[in-house]
Order: C-alpha cells, then sequence, then structure tokens
C-alpha cells in the first residue's frame, strides 16, 4: 500500500525557460488554420458555427505547439478523427443524445484509435460532440466524419506542415505512416 500511495507523490521537476519563438510559431500556426477552418466553414455552410468543431481547438495543440508529440502526426491526426467521428455517430445513432451513449462513444474510440495506431487525444473529444451535438450536426450523420471532421484536419495537417517547417528548428512531420 505504501509503494501504491508513493507514487501518486511524483516527482520534481525541471523546466527550461519558455521559448518564445516556439510560442510565436505556434500562435502562428494556429491562427491560420483555425482561420483556415473558420473561412471554409463560412464559405461552405450557413450554419458558420457547424465546421469550428471543439475538439479542433485541442488538436491545434498538438499540431502547433506539440508537433513533435506522436499523438500530432498525421495518421493520428486524421485517422484518430474520422475514425472517432465514425464511432460517435454510429453510438448517437444506436443508442440516442444520453450520457450512457456519450460514455460508449468516447470509450469506444479509445478503443479504436489504440487498436489502430491512430491515438489522438482530441479524438475522444470528436466522438462525444457527434453524440451530444447539435441537430444540425446529427442531421449531417454520415457527412460529419469527413465535413467537417475530415477536411478540417486535412487543412490543419497541410497548416501545420507549412508553418511547423519555416522555423529552422522544427520538423513536421515526424513520420507521415
Amino acid at each position: 500500500m505504501k509503494n501504491y500511495l508513493g507514487k501518486m507523490r511524483g516527482t520534481a521537476v525541471s523546466r527550461a525557460a519558455p521559448c518564445w519563438r516556439d510560442a510565436l510559431w505556434s500562435w502562428v500556426g494556429a491562427f491560420v488554420g483555425m482561420t483556415g477552418v473558420g473561412w471554409i466553414s463560412a464559405q461552405s455552410m450557413q450554419a458558420h458555427a457547424l465546421l469550428m468543431i471543439g475538439s479542433f481547438g485541442a488538436t491545434s495543440v498538438l499540431l502547433y505547439a506539440a508537433p513533435e508529440s506522436p499523438f500530432a502526426q498525421p495518421r493520428n491526426v486524421l485517422g484518430g478523427s474520422v475514425l472517432s467521428a465514425l464511432c460517435g455517430v454510429v453510438t448517437w445513432m444506436l443508442l440516442g443524445d444520453n450520457w450512457v451513449a456519450a460514455a460508449v462513444a468516447v470509450s469506444t474510440s479509445i478503443l479504436i484509435m489504440q487498436l489502430t495506431h491512430t491515438l489522438h487525444p482530441p479524438g475522444g473529444a470528436t466522438a462525444l460532440i457527434a453524440v451530444i451535438g447539435s441537430n444540425e450536426l446529427h442531421d449531417l450523420g454520415w457527412v460529419y466524419a469527413f465535413f467537417p471532421i475530415g477536411l478540417g484536419c486535412l487543412l490543419m495537417l497541410t497548416v501545420a506542415v507549412l508553418i511547423n517547417n519555416l522555423a529552422r528548428h522544427r520538423r513536421y512531420p515526424q513520420h507521415w505512416l
């Protein structure tokens, strides 16, 4: 029991001073990526906010502030997001929009992402949004996985490749597959 409880203390942490250049590149990438998603949404849909899925904010953190993370690699971003969206849509179709369906969607999306090596933490939110989203989102059905999710991820990935590689010390992606 002592060993078990001792794990919860954690260890001392040593942090380097934040790099303002990295923070600025992250800001530029997130701004351009989210602006692109917003612009496409405004041009293509009457419900302009529909393309602005909440999980895209978390995807932006990974793509532009932690581009070296395994969770930020293209396979994970695109695969994890689309698979999670599909999982969420199936769950909503079978179970509706209740708390049990929400739990099933999130937990099943995690299982699917782990089994397919596409783990992307915002994918859990993408699956959840498919269950608890608005009527407009539910009306999309299967399309939700491809528009806005797939297209939005492709746009943000394109921006990540272009912006992250402008900085001399950054390299994105680390791998494609």
